[in-house]
């Protein structure tokens, strides 16, 4: 494989797809599979059942090391020995009557519907590798065999082949992506539309992607990015964005911990940008851009929020609006401003504020031809009819004076009052 290659390919949770770069270069999946098949033994067998066999705690060690947890288990699915025992369930206690090419085929057509039903392919040369240089991989099986780790029953060469054919599988950036959009999407592929995992396996898939993805930097990984991911020694990397979207980067250029170098950097380059990270602050973080908003999404959600705290009197919330960049003469379907709303209910200090301290007409008329004074004529709230009455008189008299003046207008009894 060229280090050369670079490739990132992006799929949102409606569907929408963005690749740039080597993304259709094919590579084994490796470790990659590893929440794939954790997934499908969640949805098949069941949390109970896995995690009798499988912890969920981060091993602190390196991912091949000959190690179990205190219960004499493998510490996660997304280390080698917890992979091999899941293939294990999946081989021993789901349809155990099924043939190793039955098995493979099924699983194989799995790991396709989460990616939309684009075909996966298989390298029987790295296979085959990967079944005579497992030293490493055959003494955890053997010494997962001596702690009775695996399921009864359990042939131990054909789980140990079943594991290296998952990690044999190949496909490329744009087939990835689509399987994290999936897991982005709780189980439902955004291309396909069909829903191939239970949310909570989903959940759970993703939860310990987050703590156990990324080999020994996995610690580092959610501090820095704070985003379920899972890489290979291949270089891909599959990365996930909770409902939002699912991505697939492709380097092979790895650094001394078995992750793609382009990756991960990738990964944190987009976290400075945009509010992805776990625990960024979606409503304060004015120094990040958050995608998940359309822009007219936000400007409506900004309408009815202002027009709500108008017409309810809530002046704290008027001046929260102000002060968070609102556009307090923003108006609705029917051209009625927060003003028209304040009059409407007799709110005299949000009319004070918004012809004050916002600048709002007061004289700007609804699809009815109505102004905020006639609201309030209409509901009789006697002082802000008369608060309107002084603003308009006295920023009419303004207007001729301070005519070429770019300076708001601020008539003078609320100079005075300020005084």
């Amino acid at each position: 494989m060229s280090p050369n290659y670079w490739g990132v390919s992006i799929v949102t949770i409606d569907g929408q797809r963005y690749s740039i770069g080597d993304v259709n270069i094919p590579f084994t999946i490796q470790s990659c599979s590893k929440p794939l098949s954790y997934a499908i033994a969640l949805d098949l067998l069941g949390a109970d059942v896995v995690h009798t066999y499988v912890g969920q705690e981060p091993s602190g060690r390196n991912f091949n090391e000959l190690i179990l947890d205190h219960n004499k288990k493998p510490h996660n699915p997304m280390i080698n020995a917890g992979a091999i025992i899941i293939c294990s369930l999946l081989k021993t206690m789901y349809n155990p009557d099924m043939s190793s090419a039955e098995k493979f085929d099924f699983t194989l057509n799995y790991f396709e519907r989460l990616a939309g039903g684009q075909d996966l392919g298989f390298n029987n040369a790295v296979f085959l590798s990967e079944r005579e240089c497992a030293d490493r991989n055959y003494a955890l099986g053997f010494y997962m065999r001596e702690h009775k780790c695996f399921p009864e029953n359990s042939k131990f060469r054909e789980c140990m082949d079943f594991y290296f054919q998952c990690c044999s599988l190949e496909a490329n950036c744009e087939i990835v992506s689509v399987i994290a959009a999936t897991l982005a999407n709780g189980g439902i592929c955004p291309i396909s539309e069909e829903k191939v995992l239970k949310p909570e396996s989903v959940r759970d898939v993703l939860s310990l992607m987050h703590s156990c993805g990324m080999y020994d930097y996995s610690g580092q990984f959610a501090f820095k990015v704070g985003l379920p991911a899972k890489s290979g020694v291949s270089g891909g990397m599959l990365v996930v964005v909770p409902n939002v979207m699912g991505m697939c980067l492709y380097s092979p250029p790895l650094d001394a911990l078995g992750n793609s170098c382009r990756g991960v950097q990738f990964c944190e380059e987009l976290v400075k940008k945009f509010n992805f990270h776990r625990y960024d602050n979606l409503r304060h973080a004015s120094n990040k851009a958050d995608p998940r908003k359309h822009k007219y999404e936000t400007i409506g959600l900004n309408i009815v929020n202002l027009l709500s705290s108008a017409a309810s009197g809530d002046l704290p919330g008027l001046r929260r609006h102000k002060l968070s960049g609102v556009d307090m003469k923003l108006a609705d379907y029917d051209g009625r401003t927060a003003l028209h709303l304040a009059a409407a209910e007799g709110h005299a200090n949000c009319v004070e504020f918004l012809l004050k301290y916002c600048n709002v007409p007061v004289n700007v008329k609804d699809r009815w031809g109505r102004t905020p004074l006639e609201e309030a004529v209409a509901f009789g709230h006697t002082d802000v009819i008369n608060l309107l009455q002084l603003w308009d008189e006295e920023a009419s008299r303004n207007s001729k004076d301070h005519s070429d003046d770019g300076e708001p207008l601020i008539p003078e009894f609320v100079a005075k009052q300020d005084n």
